[in-house]
């Protein structure tokens, strides 16, 4: 069966893909719903002074700014209606993501099954809802303390910044749960991805004009791209990389028949978290200082805000610090959320499946644990290693965000998630096609 499943794979076509109409649609609502995405990027939030605004985002686009920018697709740079992008929603998941492991009334909804995840997702866009409003709130009150950035500072453009900048947000959410339900791979990381390749062009060109005034050098910016190289495919090798722990069946009978036992695999991710702990922790950082950001644009705010803007500038050392930590805690945190070594102990021991020298049951999901903990270790410093040694190179040579090591881990893991995705939409096809010929030969006979 594994053989037949990999030779399917290993023949995947375009031919094969113009024949599955179903997954042609997919695709191209993913494309049309991205599409919408990028031009709501463009249009520009009502009662802003362009210019002045884009003179004020260039005095601080080189720090924590510029990478909220980057996940926002360029929509910040240009104050358009989805300047604060997506990250609300991934503030809220974190929020009820933490509390459920914490509070027993979300705890038992996580073990409903789908009623369960719709009342949980449910909490999460009420959160959505609260975060955009007191974010949107804050950055209307910073746009009219930037001077002449705002044509008509007043209550009515706090307002309408409010409702324009959270409508936007919650038209994202709505946007991303759409291509998940109704096209291919997960919609929230497929606009965080559309955001940031829409910007690698503008990024590259940028940084070959810096090269051309000598403000890099030509052996700095082929240094960065052979970097990038290397952690491209050390990303495309760790997302492939998993422990295998050896599932013996033991031998059955059925009717008259006895079958001999069947040896199998459980296969255990170096990074079962995926790009999740980097999203995470970014959006955390970028959570207290966008506000921060925007309330000193002018120059003017509290004390404090600008503590916390300086302290959390990329490449200083308490970003750079805290941003480890928070990729390690949720690589270990959300790797907890979507394997329970319980539940598959029990899965394994109700149809006859053990492990080799380790007793069914308790013992068997201990071992598991033990197992994930150790390769979730590697996992981690391996989120760690991509997203920080570009972050130090950046530092020191200047180069855009775009080529960071965060941007680099998501745009490939979305890749190839994606891909896999389309992999197995034609695989489900081309088995269904087989299964139409042969129940076809068999009327015919």
């Amino acid at each position: 069966m594994a053989s037949a499943a990999e030779q399917l794979v290993s023949n995947l076509n375009f031919g094969a893909l113009s024949k599955a109409e179903a997954l042609k649609k997919r695709i191209w609502f993913t494309l049309g719903a991205l599409l919408v995405y990028r031009v709501g990027t463009y249009v520009p939030m009502p009662g802003i002074n362009p210019a002045a605004f884009a003179q004020a985002f260039q005095s601080q686009s080189s720090g924590v700014l510029g990478l909220f920018n980057m996940f926002a697709g360029g929509a910040v740079e240009r104050m358009a209606i989805f300047a604060l992008g997506i990250m609300p929603y991934i503030s809220a998941s974190i929020i009820v993501q933490l509390l459920s492991s914490v509070m027993p009334t979300l705890q038992q909804l996580r073990k409903e099954g789908e009623q369960g995840r719709r009342v949980i997702n449910q909490y999460t866009r009420y959160g959505t809802v609260v975060l955009a409003v007191l974010q949107s709130y804050a950055i209307a009150i910073g746009l009219e303390g930037g001077g002449n950035i705002v044509t008509d500072p007043g209550m009515f453009f706090r307002i309408t910044t409010v409702v324009t900048l959270t409508g936007g947000t919650m038209f994202l959410m709505w946007l991303g749960e759409q291509i998940t339900a109704r096209g291919i791979g997960n919609g929230i990381s497929l606009i965080i991805f559309a955001g940031i390749v829409a910007g690698i062009p503008a990024a590259i060109a940028g940084t070959l004009e810096l090269g051309r005034q000598g403000a890099i050098s030509t052996v700095v910016i082929l240094a960065v791209i052979a970097v990038a190289v290397v952690v491209i495919a050390f990303i495309v090798f760790m997302e492939r990389a998993q422990r295998r722990l050896i599932i013996q069946y033991p031998k059955r009978q059925v009717g008259n028949r006895m079958f001999q036992g069947e040896s199998s695999h459980l296969p255990l991710k170096l990074n079962t978290a995926g790009v999740i702990p980097p999203i995470f922790a970014s959006s955390l950082l970028l959570l207290p200082a966008t506000v921060a950001n925007f309330t000193t644009t002018g120059g003017t705010g509290p004390a404090w805000l600008a503590t916390i803007t300086a302290l959390l500038g990329h490449g200083q050392p308490l970003y750079m610090l805290l941003y480890a930590v928070l990729i390690v805690f949720f690589a270990f945190f959300y790797t907890a959320i979507v394997f329970n070594p319980k539940d598959t102990a029990d899965n394994l021991k109700r149809h006859g499946g053990f492990i080799p020298g380790i007793r069914p049951g308790e013992r068997t999901a201990e071992y598991i644990d033990y197992v994930l903990t150790r390769v979730t270790v590697i996992g981690a410093l391996y989120l760690v290693l991509v997203c920080m040694l570009p972050e130090f190179l950046i530092s020191a040579t200047g180069v855009p965000f775009y080529f960071g090591g965060t941007s680099l881990l998501i745009a490939v893991s979305v890749t190839m998630d994606t891909v896999a995705q389309i992999q197995g939409h034609l695989l489900a096809h081309q088995y269904e096609g087989l299964v139409k010929k042969a129940k076809l030969r068999g009327s015919r006979r």
